[in-house]
């Protein structure tokens, strides 16, 4: 399973690095990729639940936008 989140509030390497260290603790997340210029992080990996992708990143710092 894959799924994108659209995210606000990234500004440098340090976001990208908060939002993908936060998205990897959750269990079944199997690889996370941070795209700083594109607003977005694409997450892989099984049973991923729209709610708990957005707590986490929201808990990072960072505002979720849009879960597809």
């Amino acid at each position: 399973m894959k799924k994108t989140i659209i995210i606000e509030g990234m500004s440098c390497n340090h976001c990208v690095m908060a939002v993908k260290n936060a998205l990897l603790e959750i269990e079944g997340v199997s690889k996370v990729d941070v795209e700083l210029n594109n607003n977005r992080a694409i997450v892989e990996g099984e049973n991923l639940v729209n709610n708990l992708l957005e707590e986490v990143v929201e808990e990072a710092g960072y505002n979720v936008i849009e879960i597809n």
